[in-house]
């Protein structure tokens, strides 16, 4: 099995657990808009997709690409993240006024970027920001990356772990082409996506869902702009909850919010 993750080449040093126990071979050559394509141009079997980090937040445009493709939710995993500070050898922290890394990566690591007066700047994904680094021999720039993008691009780790918090864990998503066979031998989880015709102040009402046993887990809300008009910004809710479409009481529940209340659902 081929699995494509996000990101540019050894990304992060996870590659053995987001194989999810499967015999795999896992490829780290697309940026974020590119795994979910290779997987539907049969490039690759599966695709790994950060959705969610506890210092950063819902990664909004992944879960717009959940939308976009034809794809299926078939495993989630949830991994410790390390950020280090990376620089080329012979470049001392006090030496560096900018530093290159992923939106997410220096959301992670915002206090400690702060509190070392370096300038940050966004770019595609992290070790693209470490190779950038080593290919233009730069001297007054860092990257904000891991460990194993260091011994790639042959970066000196000026510091270790800078993320703010240590319990900086990210949740990814692994989509495929084929959905899996619901079942109700084991726990299951299922994700939707609605929007509602009244607007988010039905939502309330759209979640009495919750009051038949299923355990919800997430719900982000993302306001979607479809023409830039007052009046054209309809609210897409996402909801994670712990139940098996095998279940009836799972699909009696759905039809209810689907009949009941939504414009769409996913």
């Amino acid at each position: 099995m081929w699995i494509e993750a996000n990101h540019n080449r050894y990304h992060y040093d996870h590659k053995g657990r987001l194989g999810l126990r499967c015999k795999v071979h896992l490829e780290t050559a697309c940026i974020t808009f590119g795994v979910a394509n290779a997987v539907e141009r049969w490039l690759v079997d599966r695709a790994v997709l950060p959705i969610e980090n506890s210092l950063g937040g819902s990664i909004h445009r992944n879960y717009d690409l959940l939308l976009r493709h034809r794809l299926h939710i078939v495993g989630e995993v949830k991994l410790a993240i390390r950020h280090c500070l990376l620089a080329n050898h012979g470049v001392k922290v006090e030496d560096l006024k900018r530093v290159l890394s992923h939106p997410q990566a220096l959301a992670q690591c915002e206090n400690t970027l702060t509190r070392l007066g370096i300038v940050r700047e966004a770019v595609d994904d992290t070790a693209g920001a470490a190779k950038h680094v080593a290919l233009h021999k730069l001297k007054d720039t860092g990257a904000v990356a891991s460990a194993a993008a260091a011994k790639i691009y042959g970066l000196n780790l000026l510091v270790q772990d800078i993320q703010d918090y240590s319990d900086n864990v990210t949740r990814f998503l692994m989509l495929a082409r084929e959905p899996i066979i619901p079942r109700t031998d084991r726990p299951f989880k299922t994700s939707i996506v609605f929007s509602l015709d009244e607007g988010p102040g039905m939502l309330f009402k759209a979640l009495a869902i919750e009051s038949r046993p299923l355990q919800r887990q997430a719900l982000p809300a993302h306001n979607e702009s479809t023409n830039g008009f007052p009046g054209s910004f309809p609210y897409l809710f996402y909801v994670d909850f712990q139940a098996s479409m095998a279940d009836q009481r799972a699909q009696n529940a759905l039809s209810h919010l689907k009949v009941s209340f939504c414009v769409n659902l996913t």
